[in-house]
């Protein structure tokens, strides 16, 4: 599974230090209870938004933990915003960590996503795909969900043949099956890549692409700020209140 202990946007350097002490005992915990797990974090939640350099040490502190304890640390892509500061940040951790320490995420439906994965196949970078929940303007992403679909799976596929490792998240069966074609159509070792679903969304569906030896992993988000975060979510992108009910009862 992945670990993503809820917070966002947090407005001074006190709140940032208590959510990075909530991630290295995350970290501790995992350790301790010998869990196969990786951690997801959100720079926003660590102080980006108002000290992008006390942030960067705020991850140092995770990474070295993360490094000394053999656990793996995702950075979670946010708004639009935030990319490019985002992505900065991933390079420097990335040379300092390396990429079988920190990992990053790239959102489909985005215009610009095709040129950043080219830079990340170019470092060798371990990426998670995604399509984007964030509500974003026409001018700097795909309006039309089989415009962000279309290219969701072509980065994927790009991602999967260039050997970078590729974390799938998806619950669309259909974008599930294309990709399972092309991975066995271009000879790609199923220990290259992995699918990624929520918590609770189409268990079935996991179930099954573990009984037929793909690698699957949960990501479980927890916490006592899952309030605010459901409700900004919801705020920001209605549709995706459909998206969580749709899966919960989908088998």
């Amino acid at each position: 599974m992945t670990l993503d202990l809820l917070g966002e946007s947090v407005s001074d350097r006190e709140m940032a230090e208590k959510a990075a002490s909530g991630i290295l005992m995350t970290l501790e915990a995992i350790a301790g209870h010998k869990l196969n797990s990786h951690v997801s974090v959100k720079l926003s939640q660590l102080g980006v938004c108002f000290d992008p350099a006390f942030c960067l040490e705020q991850m140092r502190r995770i990474c070295a933990c993360a490094a000394q304890l053999g656990i793996f640390i995702r950075i979670d892509m946010e708004d639009s915003s935030l990319t490019q500061t985002t992505l900065e940040l991933y390079r420097q951790l990335a040379a300092e960590f390396g990429h079988e320490t920190i990992g990053i995420v790239i959102q489909a439906y985005l215009y610009r996503s095709e040129e950043d994965i080219a830079e990340l196949v170019k470092m060798g970078a371990n990426v998670r795909i995604v399509k984007g929940a964030y509500h974003e303007p026409p001018e700097l992403a795909f309006p039309r969900k089989k415009d962000v679909d279309y290219n969701y799976l072509h980065l994927a596929q790009s991602l999967l043949a260039s050997g970078c490792y590729t974390a799938i998240a998806t619950h669309d069966e259909q974008m599930i099956a294309l990709l399972n074609m092309f991975a066995e159509a271009e000879d790609i070792d199923r220990e290259q890549f992995e699918f990624q679903m929520l918590y609770g969304i189409r268990p079935a569906l996991q179930r099954q692409l573990a009984s037929e030896g793909y690698k699957v992993r949960v990501y479980t988000p927890f916490g006592d700020q899952w309030y605010p975060y459901f409700t900004r979510r919801i705020a920001e992108r209605p549709a995706n209140l459909w998206f969580v009910a749709k899966g919960l009862f989908a088998k």
